[in-house]
């Protein structure tokens, strides 16, 4: 009978802590309205890098590294893609990113679903939305959006991983303006 007692004690704090990381990490969602971050991108082996705004809801602005200045610029409604030669245009709604910048869906999904502890750093949620399948990591200790995984709208299997992430700074007002094709 101890023995069954024991079990249950120990499940049910394990219940109570997977909890309390769910709620910590919904916390910090609602408390973020902007984030900072230095990022890697590996999309099927072809490894980028660079630095992203996300303002909630919806808008992310990034610069790429690499000499063919790549920008990504998404104002809550569309999301263009531009370097030096070329401009790509797609309804936010048509992407992945639709779901991971919009911090009330991912907060809707978080209590939804099971959480899994990856490597003990971090807490992942699969979000699975029509034909999109999204897993969305969290660092277990800050409660930090860390990074996700996707499959694009071409078919090719995205990465990104989030470091040096700086919330709620002052942002440029025109940081999302969509630019103009050349």
């Amino acid at each position: 009978m101890v023995k069954y007692f024991l079990i249950f004690f120990l499940f049910l704090s394990a219940s109570i802590s997977n909890a309390e990381i769910k709620d910590k990490i919904v916390q910090n969602l609602k408390d973020t309205e902007n984030l900072d971050f230095k990022f890697e991108q590996n999309i099927n082996g072809k490894i980028e890098n660079g630095n992203c705004t996300i303002e909630y809801p919806k808008k992310i602005f990034c610069e790429y590294s690499k000499s063919n200045k790549k920008i990504l610029v998404s104002n809550g409604k569309s999301l263009v893609i531009k370097t030096r030669t070329s401009y790509y245009r797609y309804p936010l709604k048509k992407t992945a990113l639709n779901l991971i910048l919009d911090k009330n869906f991912l907060i809707n999904k978080i209590y939804e679903l099971e959480e899994r502890i990856v490597d003990e750093n971090l807490v992942n949620f699969t979000i699975l939305d029509g034909d999109k399948e999204i897993n969305i990591f969290f660092d277990k200790k800050t409660y930090d959006l860390v990074g996700w995984q996707n499959t694009d709208i071409y078919q090719n299997f995205n990465i990104t991983f989030l470091s040096l992430i700086k919330k709620n700074r002052l942002l440029p007002k025109n940081l999302f303006k969509i630019p103009t094709q050349n």
